[in-house]
């Protein structure tokens, strides 16, 4: 299916419930569900926290139980030969501040699945959420899909418990679709990684199990503006549902500052004309990156480091295990800038090409850096114009770890700020102007709208 075919696509096609953007604009609107009041969330979640032992610890490499270095390669990976393997990546860019670099790069090459089941509860869709634990999220404990599981989880190669709910997602039992789609990790640190985001309905009567409870997408969207309780999975998963929210249709009727034609032709050629070149290449032969017995780091130890760690979790599908993770060295800082243009709102929309990205080049935020990795007179484009905005314009702002099965203690800011008259009236030359409805259309189909830039979606679909 083409680019164009997606935009064109916002509206519900035959065979979709027509009722469904009404049901989920009442669930929007009930901040305080049925089944777990508002108020004693945090209360719940501590005491999910207290019925099982946490505790994850830097361990050195020799002592990552199932995990070696290749003595070919130095690639980093499992006895099992599954999971995951931390491999080097050679990146060449012609239209670029750097020209060539070398870096560590994950290889996952199985889809996971993320997946959040919805329910009617007294007249009311619920979605039923889970306190994962995750070794890399800040205070371990935050709120999952339903399912978050990789291929080699579910498939249970590594010998533990079912993955609960996940009949629901596959097989005989799955539940009627509402969004089903693959869509892009973090391109800066997968290597062509893929998830399979998924929200499904049912009928049935679905008890929630410890660890999981039943929220309305208004009580969703509170837990949202706070820091650090909704996990990146659930996230991109809660993006799916844009183009069925009233924010993304109300701009049905109004008139896009570009129309989509001239939009895709700008996104095509943002993709065709990158010079980009990325192959893989053996980790120990890395330049500019060194490993010791503690670390993967560059020697001028910016941008990350891979380590291990050794995990002691009571509520995962195993007990315990050993596992690399990417450890940023500073947090980052992911905005949209938003202008009502003719009634209509809209987001200024970067194409942002990363490496790992499946087609080099996807939509992602009007800003996304780690400022501690440039230097004073290499500021982003936009980032000082976004950090110095007036509070008046700031319509979001909550700080969100990244996916913290992969990654150690990656947060960033999430903004969103409201463009003023001093913000530069035409765009930079990779940025364009997109309507709700507009990116509504792309993220029902994958690998055109970044993970970052779904977070932001997401947390703006709480401001409708």
């Amino acid at each position: 299916m083409t680019a164009a075919t997606a935009l064109r696509t916002a509206d519900l096609r035959p065979g979709e419930d027509p009722e469904l953007p009404a049901r989920l604009a009442r669930s929007a609107r009930e901040r305080d569900g049925t089944q777990l009041p508002t108020a004693e969330f945090d209360a719940w979640l501590e005491g999910r926290r207290r019925a099982h032992p946490f505790r994850v610890e830097r361990v050195p490499f020799a002592e990552a139980d199932g995990w070696a270095f290749d003595p070919a390669t130095g690639n980093l990976g499992h006895r099992s030969g599954r999971f995951f393997t931390v491999e080097g990546l050679d990146v060449r860019r012609g239209d670029g501040p750097v020209e060539r670099w070398q870096q560590p790069i994950i290889r996952q090459p199985e889809i996971g699945v993320l997946g959040i089941l919805v329910k009617d509860i007294g007249g009311v869709p619920h979605f039923l959420m889970q306190a994962k634990m995750e070794p890399g999220n800040p205070d371990l404990l935050q709120l999952s899909p339903t399912v978050q599981a990789t291929r080699s989880n579910y498939t249970r190669v590594h010998q533990g418990a079912p993955v609960r709910y996940l009949e629901y997602f596959a097989g005989a039992r799955r539940g009627r679709v509402v969004a089903d789609v693959l869509q892009s990790e973090h391109g800066s640190w997968f290597y062509r990684k893929s998830n399979r985001n998924m929200v499904v309905e049912t009928d049935e009567d679905v008890a929630a199990e410890d660890d999981f409870c039943w929220l309305t997408l208004g009580q969703i969207h509170e837990l949202l503006a706070r820091d650090n309780v909704v996990n990146m999975d659930a996230r991109t998963v809660l993006s799916c549902l844009t183009p069925f929210l009233p924010g993304a249709r109300e701009d049905a009727g109004g008139l896009a500052h570009t129309p989509t034609p001239e939009l895709l032709s700008w996104f095509t050629g943002q993709r065709s004309e990158r010079e980009i070149e990325v192959s893989r290449m053996p980790l120990a032969e890395m330049a500019d990156w060194r490993r010791d017995g503690e670390e993967i780091a560059r020697s001028d130890r910016r941008y990350f480091q891979v380590v291990t760690v050794s995990v002691r979790a009571g509520s995962r599908e195993v007990g315990g295990w050993c596992q690399p993770l990417f450890a940023p060295r500073g947090p980052g800082v992911v905005a949209f800038v938003v202008r009502d243009i003719g009634g209509v709102r809209h987001v200024l929309m970067r194409a942002r090409p990363e490496p790992g990205f499946r087609d080099v080049v996807e939509l992602g935020p009007t800003v996304q850096c780690t400022p501690d990795n440039y230097r004073p007179d290499q500021r982003p484009p936009l980032l000082d114009e976004v950090l110095s905005a007036e509070p008046s314009r700031i319509l979001y702002d909550a700080v969100h770890s990244e996916e913290g099965g992969r990654f150690l203690n990656a947060v960033s800011r999430h903004l969103i700020v409201a463009a003023d008259e001093r913000f530069p009236a035409q765009p930079p030359p990779d940025c364009a102007w997109f309507t709700v409805e507009q990116l509504a259309g792309l993220v029902r189909h994958g690998h055109f709208v970044s993970v970052q830039a779904r977070t932001l979606l997401a947390c703006l679909n709480t401001l409708c």
